[in-house]
């Protein structure tokens, strides 16, 4: 592959002014589509040799025959072309987003002479004013029937409206009480569209005028004993209280908002949207995006930003988001022009709203992992998977059983490893296991320990049954290991794997006993790393004899699927199914290996504690309690020792001591 690109433009062809520019095939369609403040600085960016790019930028610069490029004269005019053309030509290597769900919005239609309230996942109705999502449609009904009762406003469909005011006859739900517009005879078209707009007022936010007013006015009726009026308002704060009882208040009272949480990985990422009005939140919107380029955090934020507020009518005064973007001035910019009015972008940072950021993120790491959990649940997804990995790997057949292996250290101490399995795309977390390494020079060397030892079980004999024999004495085991013992070719292979020598006058019970599924070889092993790990578990593979598994590995930063002996690696498309299970295989590996890990220090440190004279099970945990971690622990003066609860001076000293010698 020669090192510079054809179609690279000549030194100085390439303008300073800020613009947009595409990348496309050799068919014209349009690749990648993105905006510079500076072209020549950005596309330049483009041009290095191929050895020094990303290897999703470089997978797309050479699928691309041509670049081109529009100047624009401001920054802001970047931006808007930018959101057009990705709009129209939906270019593959940009991001690309999934609704989680069609979710249900609650819609007034002020385009309509007398406008009613409906439930909709149309969004595109001429004029109408949109709330929402809502994440169930009950909820959106029960809202509208709440809200009616303060605002009575139509529900009847179009048909009836018209109906109605030819006939001069209420609508059917106008004669139960369950409409309220003109089609009741009740009201007139002014007057109705007087409810509307203050239904369309109390939805945007304007939750205490509305009660203030409502209070004022029953008060009013009370003492005037106009009796009857001051139950219809108390009636309709009633209502009114209630729909706000159905959200809590997470900011200010005055408070509106659009608040965005972003969890992502190197493949995709999803969002939550918070919609504040009135301090409270009024819906929520999840998406997910698959990342085609590696893209940084902020240039995330950008094009959710563009996706959110391309096409809105509700732009609020302020939005909130995880990271700025490089471009927020122009951001602001460009969102004050679709608002009319002045619009903030911020970071939370702290109090209220730092809170409720991480509420969101929260949601949207749950959501991501569901999302990479159903593309590796489904069968379809999994066969195709499978069945991917054995063509990009040059296998003989499907790998039904992964075995994945991760090293785990603290700072090159207490060193663990893990394996978790996979068997037809699923895990098998009853076959997970974890390994603790005593001794070693680096994680290759740790992965070549690790491998060994598992390769091992794989030449073990398969256990024989043996008739006429009671029970397993007199080979060294405890009496809850005898009881399970297997006799093997003049061996006792325990239920751990462990083989112990036995005499001749052994006698062993009458049982046949499985394979130990320890034992079971896997068409595929795969290792959390780059080329040097690989090699290693290949190394591993080649000394035990089994060179008939194969081994890859995973480059987390970019990725990449490296083979033995490959001076390049394999590159899977990153929306595809084999991509997501090995990713999800190593993920799970690195999460049991830390489970592992943690699990192990808080073992030793309490087996450290338990030789302080006087310190017991209790005194422990509440002291590992009051600290919080063991590094604090290990850093507490004998002062701050005898703080806790229980805990002596004379105590806190032998504790103090006891653990600077260790």
């Amino acid at each position: 592959m020669a090192d510079v690109l054809a179609y690279k433009p000549r030194p100085g062809e390439i303008p300073t002014n800020p613009g947009v520019y595409r990348f496309r095939d050799a068919s014209g369609r349009v690749l990648y589509v993105g905006k510079a403040k500076n072209l020549r600085q950005r596309l330049s960016n483009y041009f290095a040799p191929l050895r020094t790019l990303h290897e999703r930028t470089r997978r797309m610069v050479t699928t691309a025959s041509s670049v081109e490029w529009t100047v624009v004269p401001t920054d802001v005019d970047s931006l808007q072309l930018e959101y057009m053309w990705i709009k129209e030509f939906d270019p593959p290597f940009n991001v690309r987003y999934k609704d989680d769900k069609s979710y249900p919005f609650m819609a007034v239609t002020l385009g309509d002479e007398a406008p009613r309230v409906i439930v909709t996942r149309n969004h595109k109705i001429p004029g109408a004013r949109y709330f929402g999502p809502y994440p169930k449609v009950w909820a959106v009904h029960e809202t509208i029937d709440l809200m009616v009762k303060a605002f009575p406003i139509r529900t009847c469909s179009d048909a009836s409206y018209k109906r109605a005011m030819q006939t001069g006859r209420p609508c059917f739900p106008g004669q139960i009480g369950k409409c309220g517009g003109p089609c009741s005879m009740t009201v007139t078209i002014e007057e109705h569209r007087a409810m509307v707009n203050d239904f369309v007022a109390f939805m945007a936010g304007g939750d205490e005028r509305f009660k203030h007013d409502l209070t004022k006015r029953m008060q009013a009726a009370s003492a005037a004993m106009d009796y009857e009026a001051a139950a219809k308002y108390r009636d309709k704060l009633s209502a009114i209280e209630a729909v706000l009882g159905k959200s809590a208040l997470v900011l200010a009272h005055d408070e509106d908002a659009d608040l965005f949480g972003i969890a992502e990985d190197e493949l995709a990422a999803a969002v939550q949207h918070f919609v504040i009005r009135g301090g409270r939140v009024r819906g929520v919107r999840a998406l997910t995006i698959e990342k085609e380029i590696d893209i940084t955090p902020g240039e995330l934020v950008d094009q959710v930003l563009q996706r959110a507020y391309g096409e809105a009518q509700d732009v609020p005064r302020r939005i909130l988001v995880p990271t700025m973007p490089d471009d927020a001035a122009e951001l602001e910019v460009w969102l004050r022009e679709r608002r009319g009015k002045k619009v903030e972008l911020a970071v939370a940072q702290r109090g209220q709203r730092a809170d409720l950021m991480r509420t969101a993120t929260l949601n949207a790491q749950q959501a991501l992992i569901r999302y990479k959990t159903r593309r590796t649940s489904d069968y379809v997804a999994r066969t195709q998977a499978l069945t991917d990995l054995q063509d990009a790997l040059g296998m003989d057949e499907a790998p039904l059983r992964i075995e994945c292996f991760d090293i785990s250290h603290l700072g090159g101490t207490n060193v663990v490893a893990s394996m978790v399995v996979f068997e037809d795309g699923l895990p098998r977390k009853d076959q997970y296991r974890s390994f603790n390494i005593a001794e070693t020079t680096d994680d290759t060397d740790s992965m070549y320990q690790v491998l060994r030892r598992r390769l091992a079980y794989l030449d073990r004999p398969d256990p024989i049954a043996v008739s006429d024999v009671d029970s397993v004495s007199g080979v060294g085991l405890s009496d809850a290991a005898a009881t399970d013992a297997v006799l093997v070719e003049g061996a006792a292979l325990t239920p751990d794997g462990e083989i112990v020598d036995v005499t001749a006058d052994v006698v062993v019970e009458s049982t046949v006993k499985r394979k130990p599924r320890f034992a079971y070889p896997p068409q595929l092993l795969l290792v959390d790393g780059g080329k040097p790990q690989v090699e290693a578990a290949a190394r591993a593979l080649e000394d035990a004899g089994h060179s008939e598994i194969a081994v890859c590995g995973i480059a987390k930063r970019l990725e990449e699927i490296w083979l033995p002996g490959e001076d390049f690696p394999v590159i899977l498309p990153r929306t595809s199914e084999s991509l997501y299970l090995l990713q999800r295989l190593r993920d799970e590996a690195h999460r049991f290996a830390i489970t592992h890990q943690r699990k192990r220090r808080r073992n030793d440190i309490t087996t450290v504690l338990e030789e302080v004279p006087g310190l017991g099970a209790s005194r422990i945990k509440v002291l590992l309690k009051h600290f919080g971690s063991v590094t604090a622990l290990r850093s507490a003066q004998p002062g701050e020792i005898e703080e806790v609860q229980g805990i002596g001076p004379v105590l806190a000293q032998n504790i103090h001591a006891h653990l600077s010698t260790r």
